[in-house]
Formats: structure tokens, C-alpha cells, sequence
């Protein structure tokens, strides 16, 4: 994956003795896939469920088990390591990374490593309910170690609860988010995304080609920098990011309804969304027959939320709009920060192949009152990236500012 955050790190990968082992394996690949380093250590139960060979292929690398190898695999896998990953974590590794025990290779590696571990735990649910358990996943907090809540369902005995391992998504964000600068941890960050649908009957409805990719990628990637992140969704095919607020809505009403009630909190106001201009003027309860539809269709202004939200801002919030365009992008841009009032411009050309609408890259040019930046072509997580570091400059500046007046 072109431009992946996991390109380029190693990943020291744990697995246990479970029947969600198998699904390592994919995540193993997937890693890969994303351009990590990955150093795969079974317990000795995990190499009766998935064979080293297996991870060994997966990987590229060779697989470990034995703490008795004639390496220090012990110490050099974790010295090498830019995290640790832990998954399946049944309840005998997670109580002997409690104790502090160090008697087979991935105890010993987590007891000897400095880099940041995330344990991904499957069980069945009263093993994981039980008060050890829970002690342990306790203390393992307290050491600073992060624990990806298993989801809840049917588990591999048939029963149904919690104790089924994490869907890779939300582990491969958790990790994201160990290896993320914690630059905008403390903000609250309320981002818009996606289209709106404005219905003229219970067939129709007229939208844009708003895909939400750079409002989700905005959302996820605010997220690992350890924002409190808040995302009002339009319609779109793409999953809820995990670990966040996701209010869904559908007509451009609803989300001026959605922004305003959340932006009164927000620190951060990322308005990303293409929201519909017009609506029909009046709804067909009943579906309109083709033959009944009049060929001048009455509409009418939806409201300007960006506008509403420079109108009524607070001075220390900072807010952020988009400006999609198919010409005179820095005029344009400009004359949009003004008549918005916000503090950047985000301006994107919707009729490059690899700009517009749905694409996965963009190049954008950051527009503030004092400055104009054009980026250079990168995935829509990259850019997303760019665009919080461009933000976060501004929240220092106008802090400076602030000193200054205040000394």
C-alpha cells in the first residue's frame, strides 16, 4: 500500500494458543502487505493451532517458538521492534505478562522491550469476565500497555458474549495510533464527510459524487494522534472507523443540526462534507410517476453550514473548510476563507483522475490568511496528515499571539 504510516516499521508479532489464530495469519499478511517488518513468536499452544511455517511464509521472515534457541531472539526481536502486537492474547499469556513471568520466548520478549505493546485478547466470555482476568488486564493497563477490547458475539464454543478477537481494522488502528506523535492529544475534533441526500420522493433524491474517503481519513488519522474525535457521516460505503463518535445523517438539514449541536465542544472544526446546495422545495410522500414530473424541478437553499459555523465561532476554535473545484483554486480558496471566516482552506481539483471524486490520492493546496501551499500528490491518509500539521501550526501561532498580547 502506497504511502501506508506502517511502511518501513517492525512489527514483533505474538500469537497464542487459541482458535483465532488463524486470523493472525491474515493480519501477518496484511502487514506485510502494508510494507512492515514482521517477526512473528508463537507460545508453544499457538504452534498446535497455525504452524510456524505458515507465519514463516506470511511474513518473510522466519517464525520463533523456541526459547531456547542459540540466538538472543529473546532480546534482539524486541530490541528491534517499533511495537508489539499480541493477538490472539489468550488469559495464560495475559496473566503471564501480569506476573512479569519470563518463561517462554514472547513473555521473555515483552519483559525485555521498550517499545509500545498492544494486546488484542480472545477467550471465551466468562474467562475474560472472571475477576483474574480482569485484575490482569489491570495491571497490564498500568504498565502503560494497550488492550484492544475484544467485540462480542458467537465465540468459537458456541456460546455468545464477549471474547471474540477484534476485527484487524480496529486493531490495525489501535496500532496506528501506538507508533502516531500524540500531537493533538486533549483536542476535540468534530469532522464532517460525505454527501447529503435531499429526497424528492421515496425513490429519488439528488446527492454528489462524495465518496467521505478524506473526511474519514481526516477522522482516523485525528484519532491516532489522540484526538477525541466526533465524524457526522452522510451516506457512504465506507465502514465506521473504530474508537470514535460516528453520527450518521442523510439530508444536509440533519447535519446543520448534527454540527451545530457538536461544534459548541469542538476545538477543532473540520467541515470535509460535500453537502447538497439545494432540496426539492416540497417532498412526494408517494413516489412522482415519470409521467407526472415536471421538467423545471423547484428547489430550495439548503443552509450554508461552514458559514454558520465562521458566523458563531469561538476565538479559540479553529475552522478548517474545504473548497472542492474545477478552476481558479487559489482565487476561489481565498475568496472562501473570507466569506467563511475560517482560518484554513482546503482546496482539492475534482477533475484530475487521481484528485477527484472517490479517488484514494489527492493533492491539495492549503490556502490560510497568510500563506498558500500546494502539496504534492499523496494517499488521502498523507494528506489528511498534512492538513493536522498545517492545523496544529496554527493553533501554536495564534497561542504565541495570544502570549504576546497578554505579556
Amino acid at each position: 500500500m502506497s504511502g501506508s504510516p506502517l511502511r518501513g516499521k517492525t512489527i514483533l508479532f505474538g500469537v497464542c494458543g487459541s482458535i483465532a489464530a488463524f486470523k493472525a495469519a491474515g493480519w501477518v499478511s496484511a502487514l506485510r502487505q502494508e510494507g512492515a517488518q514482521v517477526h512473528v513468536v508463537l507460545t508453544a499452544a499457538a504452534a498446535r493451532f497455525v504452524t510456524p511455517l505458515t507465519f514463516a511464509a506470511l511474513s518473510g521472515n522466519p517464525a520463533h517458538e523456541n526459547m531456547f534457541a542459540a540466538g538472543m531472539e529473546h532480546i534482539s526481536l524486541p530490541a528491534a521492534a517499533d511495537a508489539v502486537l499480541i493477538a490472539p492474547a489468550t488469559a495464560q499469556t495475559i496473566a503471564r505478562l501480569a506476573q512479569g513471568f519470563a518463561d517462554d520466548l514472547l513473555s521473555a520478549s515483552v519483559l525485555a522491550c521498550s517499545a509500545p505493546v498492544l494486546i488484542c485478547p480472545a477467550m471465551n466470555a466468562r474467562m475474560l469476565a472472571h475477576p483474574a482476568t480482569q485484575r490482569n488486564l489491570a495491571a497490564l493497563r498500568e504498565y502503560g500497555y494497550r488492550i484492544a477490547e475484544p467485540d462480542c458475539g458467537r465465540l468459537a464454543c458456541g456460546e455468545e458474549g464477549a471474547g471474540r478477537l477484534v476485527e484487524w481494522d480496529t486493531a490495525r488502528e489501535a496500532l496506528l495510533g501506538l507508533l502516531a506523535k500524540q500531537d493533538l492529544a486533549g483536542e476535540r475534533v468534530l469532522i464532517t464527510a460525505g454527501p447529503t441526500q435531499e429526497p424528492l420522493d421515496p425513490a429519488r433524491f439528488l446527492s454528489n459524487r462524495s465518496s467521505g474517503k478524506m473526511g474519514y481519513a481526516l477522522a482516523r488519522t485525528a484519532r491516532r494522534r489522540g484526538a477525541e474525535v466526533t465524524l457526522v457521516s452522510g451516506p457512504v460505503a465506507l465502514a465506521p472507523p473504530p474508537d470514535m463518535n460516528v453520527v450518521s445523517v442523510r439530508t444536509a438539514l440533519e447535519m446543520a443540526e448534527a454540527v451545530s449541536r457538536h461544534a459548541q465542544t469542538a476545538s477543532i472544526v473540520v467541515k470535509a462534507a460535500a453537502v447538497a446546495d439545494f432540496r426539492a422545495a416540497a417532498f412526494s410522500a408517494q413516489k412522482i410517476k415519470k409521467t407526472a414530473i415536471e421538467p423545471l424541478l423547484a428547489l430550495a437553499a439548503n443552509p450554508d453550514i461552514l458559514a454558520a459555523l465562521g458566523s458563531r465561532r469561538r476565538t479559540d476554535q479553529l475552522l478548517i473548510g474545504f473548497a472542492a473545484e474545477s478552476g481558479g483554486h487559489e482565487a476561489e480558496g481565498r475568496r472562501k476563507l473570507l466569506a467563511k471566516n475560517a482560518d484554513l482552506i482546503v482546496v482539492n481539483d475534482i477533475l484530475g483522475s487521481s484528485t477527484g471524486f472517490e479517488a484514494d490520492t489527492n493533492q491539495i493546496t492549503l490556502i490560510t490568511r497568510d500563506s498558500s501551499e500546494t502539496l504534492e500528490l499523496l494517499s488521502k491518509e498523507e494528506t489528511a496528515d498534512r492538513i493536522w500539521d498545517k492545523a496544529l501550526s496554527l493553533l501554536q501561532e495564534r497561542k504565541a499571539a495570544g502570549a504576546e498580547t497578554t505579556a
